[in-house]
């Protein structure tokens, strides 16, 4: 029973005209049985074409609410003045599902006064001609019409509740599909710093170490030369296939996101420096302020800083000198990495496209936590990167980078990787 009626509702809304059409038959049909069937003869022509006319309107109610119930509530009294007392009260179902359609299209409040004030209109003229307004027929009346404005205005309800629910489910899931496509953007993002800074370091000192070995190599063998030599080329082409990957990975205008994996902190920095010193990198390491602990966020990206600004030392140097200075000032870790080589590179034009992703990386670590970060050429020639990181980083990433207090390190174009 319950998939018939669903059934016969889909059928309804699929061709609401037809099924208005019907609704009309109907009515008009059970009007005349009830009004003639026990009164035989008669002129009747005036009373069908009334009827005929009432019950019509209801075909065109949905385009026409107003209309209809204007046109079926006059044909109704014409009607029940030609048949006579006490037939024909079918006649009135017309205007009461008229009633309904008002109080179901029509905006609230405007269909809720027309719908009452058409009851109340009706009911003065049934009073007024058969002097009973407050007989059993008129009341019936009065209640129907309370009871089709009631249904109409609950199906408006009804209407407007699932088309909310239909536009709230419409949004979450375009929310969805947006949230999933920041996640998307943001472990792209993650993967190119995390392949830049975890293998690009090794990859460098592998370049370096394998071209000095091969120039201070003398009277070995030619195979040993020849091994050196392809470790250097398959050096060099891991450098630039990790290039390129990075490239794909990041596209211009990506949004900022912040680190969100734990990995090596300062805590590491030990080993780190160790490694850099052996390949031949002179750092002179300094802690100044009391050493407290970072968040993980903050941890990991101070170690990101010191070793990508080493590594670009160790690489484009000439003395392979550098001096890092940590100092732990309030809640802030300040980091400055001085390259202190005899020259640095040419810094690039305006609007020259950079084909690394080094200090844009760093960068980007950087403010996703709420610190501040510059990086360029100061005044004596030598090259600077100072990083200023909170202790408890912002959950928010600022939409823009902020000043940095310190005079020594001044913004200009990348010079580096």
């Amino acid at each position: 029973m319950t998939a018939v009626l669903a059934h016969l509702r889909s059928a309804v809304r699929r061709h609401a005209h037809l099924a208005d059409a019907v609704i009309a038959v109907a009515v008009f049909a059970a009007t005349l049985v009830t009004a003639f069937a026990d009164r035989p003869g008669g002129d009747r022509t005036v009373a069908i074409v009334v009827a005929a006319l009432g019950c019509g309107a209801l075909a065109w109610r949905r385009r026409h609410p107003l209309v209809a119930l204007a046109v079926s509530a006059g044909a109704a009294e014409v009607f029940l003045a030609k048949s006579g007392s006490g037939s024909g009260e079918l006649i009135l179902l017309a205007p009461l599902i008229a009633l309904y359609t008002v109080a179901d299209l029509v905006e609230r409040r405007p269909g809720l006064v027309l719908g009452a004030g058409a009851v109340a209109a009706l009911a003065l003229i049934h009073a007024v001609h058969e002097p009973a307004l407050l007989g059993p027929q008129n009341l019936a009346f009065i209640a129907l019409g309370g009871l089709a404005i009631a249904a109409g205005d609950s199906s408006r309800n009804r209407r407007a509740y699932l088309t909310e629910v239909e536009a709230r489910a419409a949004r979450a899931e375009r929310e969805r599909e947006e949230d999933a496509r920041r996640r998307v953007a943001e472990e792209r993002l993650r993967i190119a710093r995390d392949l830049h800074d975890a293998v690009g370091h090794q990859l460098a000192l592998i370049s370096v170490q394998s071209n000095v070995a091969g120039q201070a190599l003398d009277g070995d063998t030619v195979a040993a030369r020849e091994a050196l030599d392809h470790v250097k080329s398959a050096s060099r082409q891991a450098l630039g296939e990790l290039r390129d990957t990075v490239s794909l990975l990041r596209h211009p205008g990506d949004a900022v996101a912040p680190t969100a994996i734990p990995a090596p902190g300062l805590d590491g920095l030990a080993d780190l420096l160790a490694s850099l010193t052996a390949s031949g990198l002179d750092i002179d390491h300094r802690t100044e302020g009391t050493v407290t602990p970072l968040a993980p966020a903050a941890d990991l990206t101070a170690y990101r800083v010191v070793q990508e600004s080493l590594t670009n030392v160790y690489k484009h140097s000439d003395a392979r000198r550098a001096r890092l200075t940590l100092t732990y000032e309030g809640d802030e870790l300040l980091i400055t990495v001085d390259d202190l080589g005899s020259r640095i590179a040419a810094p690039r034009q305006d609007g020259e496209r950079a084909d690394r992703h080094g200090i844009l990386g760093m960068r980007e670590r950087v403010l996703a936590l709420g610190g501040r970060f510059t990086a360029g050429p100061r005044a004596d020639g030598t090259f600077q990167v100072a990083a200023a990181l909170p202790r408890k980083p912002l959950d928010l990433a600022p939409t823009s980078p902020q000043p940095q207090p310190r005079p020594a390190a001044r913004t200009t174009p990348e010079s580096r990787p």
